[in-house]
């Protein structure tokens, strides 16, 4: 850091001369240099359009280790960005740049990512990589990157620009486990938290799980770090989540205890199931080819939004047929706008179910504000049925597949997160059992 070392007795009144020309870099403290001198931090950039005063007598020095002041360290990271990116910009800052500093971000370790609209204005281009290496540097972070709109491509794919790095691999440490992704290839989805923490309470020991939607792990790992499955089928159709969840299986030592499956797990073959087509303006991935599991499942995970219906036909042939499971269904179910009225719950089965309860024997339900509702409050009558509706559809199936009578039960519906405006991304625990003959 550029100081200027001057005597001890000239060190105040040089400190006044730098503060009123605008010359004290205030990020650091005065610091001693050798010979007994005061060496006073400054803005080097600045320097040469001033003229010091001859009676005081000083010399420019560089501090090897500067000590950062006391309201540098009280500055929030958005204001020491800011701060940052002002002096680098000197005159031309304006109002406008202002407006354009982003006052949040992802952090995955030396990785930020910041969002789709930050540094968008056209003075930020000329800048070029000295933009992204003081934004790095103020945040104390290696790597940048931007991002944009999730591609419409039925996988999720990110749109993401690194800026600065040499490539987009990042470490994220959630509730003990760690995950690798690359993130321009790949997303995180730190919304599902509630559903991780859940998933990771359930009572798994010795069950095999097949998990349709993996992705880079987000409920794979859980299931088996925390949940104690015996053991899980993977399924993913993104060749880069698949890549991520591999070296994630490696870095969370449970690789023994589980088997990737690569492409499509909807597809499945014509002697059982017709293929449900694709949405208009989704291609379907062009991956391996059909899944071949079927009886292997206790459980089974279909974590897919907006609607995981799809793969319900796969989910009822994975599952033991002998002895059935649970269904772990994700929903975006709308909810009338206007509260509906308190009621009592349509199906109280759910509620008993050891799953559906905390400690105290109640289910919790988010409410519209953030807040908790529990088992004396009123379900949403849009919830109930969707939930009955899935459950007479999966028993359709499953009937259908085995030829012989299926029994379902609601469990638990767990609303996750607010997906849009009086949309809910919902969780059904169904339990699905063969009829005693």
């Amino acid at each position: 850091v550029p100081a200027l070392a001057t005597e001890r007795r000239f060190a105040q009144p040089l400190r006044e001369c730098l503060e009123e020309e605008q010359l004290l870099d205030g990020r650091y403290q005065l610091q001693q240099v050798p010979g007994g001198r005061i060496a006073l931090p400054v803005l080097e950039e600045k320097l040469t359009q001033t003229c010091l005063p001859p009676e005081m007598p000083c010399e420019l020095v560089r501090i090897q280790d500067p000590v950062p002041s006391r309201a540098a360290r009280r500055r929030t990271p958005a204001q020491k960005l800011r701060d940052e990116l002002q002096r680098l910009l000197g005159a031309s800052w304006s109002e406008e740049l202002e407006r354009d500093v982003p006052h949040a971000w992802q952090r995955h370790g030396d990785l930020l990512l910041l969002s789709e609209d930050s540094f968008k204005a056209a003075p930020w281009e000329r800048l070029g990589k000295a933009l992204w290496e003081t934004v790095a540097s103020a945040l104390g972070a290696r790597r940048v990157a931007r991002r944009g709109r999730v591609m419409p491509d039925g996988m999720r794919t990110p749109s993401v620009t690194l800026l600065l790095g040499q490539d987009g691999w990042v470490e994220h440490v959630d509730n003990g486990i760690r995950y690798t992704f690359d993130v321009t290839k790949c997303m995180f989805s730190p919304g599902n938290i509630t559903e991780k923490l859940r998933v990771a309470s359930l009572p798994c020991s010795g069950e095999v799980l097949v998990d349709l939607y993996a992705g880079i792990g987000y409920f794979t790992l859980p299931f088996l770090v925390h949940a104690g499955a015996a053991f899980v089928h993977a399924c993913e159709w993104n060749s880069h989540a698949v890549e991520a969840l591999r070296r994630t299986l490696v870095l969370n030592g449970v690789q023994d205890r589980c088997h990737i499956h690569a492409g499509d797990s909807r597809q499945v073959s014509a002697a059982t199931w017709l293929r449900t087509p694709v949405p208009t303006g989704i291609p379907s991935p062009a991956l391996s080819s059909q899944l071949e599991l079927q009886d292997v499942a206790d459980r089974v995970n279909l974590g897919l939004i907006p609607s995981s219906e799809e793969g319900w036909p796969v989910a009822c042939r994975v599952l033991k047929k002998d002895t059935g499971g649970i269904l772990h269904i994700h929903h975006n179910v709308e909810t009338a706008p206007t509260p509906a009225p308190p009621q009592t719950p349509v199906l109280p089965a759910e509620w008993g179910s050891p799953e559906a309860a905390g400690s105290g024997g109640e289910a919790q339900h988010p409410t519209e504000d953030g807040g908790k509702e529990t088992l004396g409050a009123r379900l949403r009558p849009e919830w109930q049925r969707w939930a009955e509706a899935t459950a007479t559809r999966i028993r359709g199936l499953l009937a259908e597949l085995h030829g012989r009578l299926w029994h379902t039960r609601v469990l638990h519906i767990e609303a996750v997160k607010s997906y849009a405006p009086h949309v809910h991304h919902l969780v059904l625990d169904l339990e699905c059992r063969p009829a005693l003959p």
